[in-house]
């Protein structure tokens, strides 16, 4: 495994955290600054919709410059922002400190999900990606818990100091392990070039399976907190363990998912959603079960998360030829999807529908991304049927030499051999790509 994939990790887990440590101290920090439960939540929707912009506005920006540099300046961004929000006064100067440290959440998945399927061959690609979103469960694992025991004991502000200081050693291990050569490049073509990958119309309905599939996973878990203590009957003190069956079930799901997807992405992903439907039904139904709360935890940690290597690894495949912007654009789909699912959550908590409302919206939410990925992969299926597949030798040569391969044959990430017969009418119409 190549070394720079842990420093991605590294910094995943710093930006994980900050992510979601916020949920297991909703109500602590709603206490705190004096306004409702729905009023907190968009401490996690406003993050959620500033890493939209980072994800698009930010990645765009630094397109032309090198990778390792724009990964370290993400990282600073990060940092002042969590800085902010430990010492925030008041409601909207914690909200500010939420929004700068989300700006750099997008860009840094973007690109660091680029870097990360560089550095292996082709048939690996979405296993990278997973080993960096590996920061991510493992911030779900063992950060929110221990960042929720931290700020239950000696105040919220606390695991944001905590967080502030695991930035600066993701910040130096971006510096010490990130390479300087080989995949610390710049984008493969200019910001015109990469717009012009959003002609494909399956990179769109992977963007909206990304919003839909994820945002229902989450919409169900913004509210945790409330629905494991007034709904399943457990203390609050009992929350961060619990936190931790579900980021144990992201581990696996993450680290499965991967492998499924680069075996077969779209059966992957239609497989993954319909479970995870029945498993948002299922916890909906059981949330006054203590037991049953508990596996439906793990199992919607399991097969929430395993969609995510797979919906990255896509929306790259089908922008082949120019995957910075679209893959910075699908990190922004997340987010956009979590913002959908904590506005859901609040909105059905505030019509008094109860805190297992969200996860009725969740598996709402869910059940249409999964009908979006079947339409997505009937229209690839169908398109395999007519464009026959390119010439393989060509582009395995050309994913082994990228400096010298033509700017059709390839992508540098070695993406475009992964689009063949399925992708390739897709995004047939990018056109020629420079590459620097």
């Amino acid at each position: 495994m190549p070394v720079g994939l842990i420093a991605l990790a590294l910094g995943g887990f710093g930006i994980g955290l900050t992510e979601f440590v916020i949920m297991g101290l909703l109500p602590e920090v709603a206490a705190d600054f004096r306004v409702s439960e729905a009023s907190a939540g968009w401490f996690i929707s406003g993050y959620a919709l500033a890493v939209v912009v980072g994800a698009l506005g930010l990645t765009a920006a630094v397109s032309r410059f090198r990778r390792k540099p724009v990964l370290a300046m993400l990282l600073v961004l990060f940092i002042a922002g969590n800085l902010i929000s430990a010492v925030a006064s008041d409601y909207w100067a914690m909200m500010a400190g939420r929004v700068v440290a989300a700006l750099a959440h997008g860009a840094f998945f973007g690109i660091g999900a680029v870097v990360a399927a560089g550095m292996v061959p082709a048939t690996k690609k979405a296993a990278a990606i997973a080993i960096m979103f590996t920061g991510l469960t493992a911030a779900n694992v063992l950060g929110v818990p221990l960042g929720t025991l931290l700020g239950q004991a000696a105040g919220w502000r606390s695991t944001f100091w905590a967080i502030t200081g695991i930035g600066v050693l993701a910040l130096a291990g971006i510096l010490a392990m990130v390479p300087k050569a080989g995949n610390d490049d710049t984008a493969s073509g200019s910001l015109r070039g990469e717009l012009r990958a959003f002609r494909s119309g399956q990179v769109w309905l992977s963007i909206l399976v990304t919003i839909l599939g994820y945002g229902g996973m989450f919409g169900a878990f913004t509210y945790i907190a409330f629905t494991l203590t007034e709904v399943s009957g457990f203390a609050a003190s009992t929350v961060p363990w619990l936190l931790i069956v579900f980021g144990v079930g992201l581990f696996i799901g993450n680290t499965l998912g991967g492998r499924a997807a680069d075996r077969d992405v779209d059966r992957t992903l239609l497989a993954v959603l319909s479970v995870l439907v029945v498993v948002l039904v299922v916890f909906a139904l059981s949330a006054g079960n203590q037991v049953l709360t508990v596996a439906s935890l793990l199992l919607l940690g399991g097969f929430g998360f395993a969609t995510v290597p797979g919906l990255q690894m896509r929306v790259m495949k089908y922008a082949a030829k120019a995957p910075t912007l679209a893959s910075g654009a699908n990190i922004g789909a997340f987010n956009v999807g979590n913002a959908l699912g904590a506005w859901l959550g609040g909105v059905t908590i505030t019509a008094g529908l109860g805190y297992t409302s969200p996860i009725w919206a969740g598996a709402a939410i869910t059940l249409l991304g999964l009908a979006v990925m079947a339409g997505a992969a009937a229209r690839a299926k169908a398109t395999a049927r007519r464009v026959p597949a390119p010439d393989m030798t060509a582009a395995s040569a050309a994913v082994a030499s990228p400096t010298a391969a033509s700017p059709t044959a390839a992508s540098p990430t070695g993406l475009g051999t992964e689009a063949a017969g399925s992708g390739q009418a897709e995004t047939a119409d990018v056109g020629p790509v420079s590459v620097r």
